[in-house]
């Protein structure tokens, strides 16, 4: 009779790590009601709990792991009785998280996420369920609803997985495989789909957009890609990420400033400006085509915001590599910026390499370059004063009276937020005209503008 229980089981979700994670949690969740498994909210409450682990770095290979614990006591306080764990720490280290937490029931790789539900039925008749498919093999779950977490109006699509860089820091390929792209049409149709349910802000993702259909179709097909996308209705701002700046294209950046929808926003992270660090990295770029590339986006999109990462405290990094660091931020003034500190990664060439930096200098040039990037940014932002914003508002902070939106110029989680004064009650997932009053380093703050309202 156990084995029937599925059935009416309740299901908790935890997903952990970047949003292409999260597309897939969302897809299982998907999966998981259409089984008729019903999705709860509290952990305790939960017959079976799923975490979608990442690794990416050791501070999240930690959370991870202290996540799988923290759920794990719900098998004795709680009435779990099917822990499942999957994505990239079940998939780098099965072996390890089936023998040191022995609470664990269910171990799905990365590219197994379509294969829960299967799992789960399998664990009733099994006493512990481990399976990992082959990292070339792309789930195809385009017959299911995803259940969106984001809200009605703000969704990610996912538009490849894998990567076929080999950064020397980065453990992505062997825990994600090589780059596959989705096929076009399932891609537009999800977008359809997502639009038809409200969505106004469609966020594009992989490991890296710009690579998009090089493997399907001999060449890149980004450009083609957003302009279908561009013609879905109901959707108002179509964002992208995670653009390596030698594969942005001249076709890329011409779509970028003709279409209307698509936000002139671009995350190009470049890690670091040094060549020699540069090199070491793996990176296929230098320092003069990375300012050539960043003049060439500001030319030809005046308007665009430019967001990327670095990396700090690099095998070998010297202070004058940090230096050249400062310099180049401060001479290139990108809108948005954040820092890590580098993470040696078991199993990559960077962890082997000689000169590994103290962890007290890592983070001493972070604070250093952020620090510079707040001046950069408040001085930006103060600009910002006067001048008026089509707000996508997201939610209202009763303690203080006021909303809280984005801007086409940030993206969520990321970046800051513009909070709006308003008389009248405005629902999350409106756009509203809001004229910038005051700033701060992150931040902008204003009021509505009625009478003016954004077309979107």
């Amino acid at each position: 009779m156990e084995g029937k229980m599925e059935d009416r089981m309740n299901i908790f979700f935890v997903s952990l790590g970047c949003d292409k994670n999260l597309v897939d949690s969302e897809y299982m969740l998907g999966l998981t009601k259409k089984a008729g498994y019903q999705l709860v909210s509290q952990e305790e409450e939960a017959d079976i709990i799923v975490i979608n682990t990442c690794c990416f770095i050791h501070d999240a290979k930690e959370e991870s792991i202290e996540t799988i614990l923290l759920m794990a006591k719900y098998k004795e306080t709680g009435r779990c009785k099917r822990l499942v764990v999957t994505g990239c720490l079940a998939q780098r280290y099965h072996d390890e998280i089936r023998e040191e937490i022995p609470e664990v029931d269910i171990i799905l790789g990365s590219s197994n996420y379509s294969d829960l539900v299967e799992a789960i039925e399998k664990s009733f008749a099994e006493p512990s369920v481990t399976m990992l498919r082959d990292l070339s093999y792309l789930p195809d779950l385009s017959d299911v609803d995803r259940v969106v977490t984001t809200g009605d109006y703000l969704a990610y699509l996912k538009i490849g997985e894998g990567c076929n860089k080999r950064c020397t820091y980065c453990i992505i390929p062997s825990i994600r495989g090589n780059y596959r792209s989705v096929p076009m049409e399932r891609l537009v149709k999800e977008a359809e789909k997502l639009a038809e349910g409200g969505t106004k802000e469609l966020i594009l993702v992989a490991q890296e957009t710009t690579v998009y259909g090089l493997d399907l179709y001999g060449k890149k097909m980004l450009p083609v890609l957003l302009k279908k996308l561009c013609q879905i209705e109901g959707l108002s701002w179509i964002r992208i990420l995670y653009c390596y700046p030698e594969e942005i294209t001249d076709e890329l950046i011409e779509v970028m400033a003709q279409e209307e929808k698509i936000c002139p926003y671009l995350d190009m992270p470049i890690q670091h400006c040094s060549d020699r660090i540069l090199k070491a990295m793996g990176r296929k770029t230098n320092q003069a085509e990375l300012v050539g590339m960043v003049k060439k986006l500001r030319e030809k999109i005046p308007d665009i915001t430019l967001r990327t990462t670095l990396i700090s405290g690099f095998p070998g990094e010297t202070e004058e590599d940090h230096e050249e660091m400062m310099n180049f931020v401060d001479e290139m003034e990108f809108d948005r910026l954040g820092v890590f500190t580098y993470s040696p990664e078991e199993g990559t060439k960077a962890a082997r390499m000689e000169g590994q930096i103290a962890e007290e200098i890592k983070e001493k040039r972070r604070d250093e370059i952020m620090e510079l990037q707040q001046e950069i940014s408040y001085e930006k932002n103060q600009a910002m004063i006067g001048q008026t914003l089509c707000v996508l508002i997201e939610g209202y902070l009763y303690e203080d009276d006021i909303y809280i939106g984005r801007s086409r110029k940030d993206a969520p989680k990321v970046d800051g937020c513009v909070f709006v004064r308003s008389p009248e009650e405005i629902v999350s997932g409106t756009f509203v005209t809001v004229k910038i009053t005051e700033a701060n380093e992150y931040d902008l703050i204003g009021d509505v503008v009625y009478g003016n309202e954004f077309t979107e």
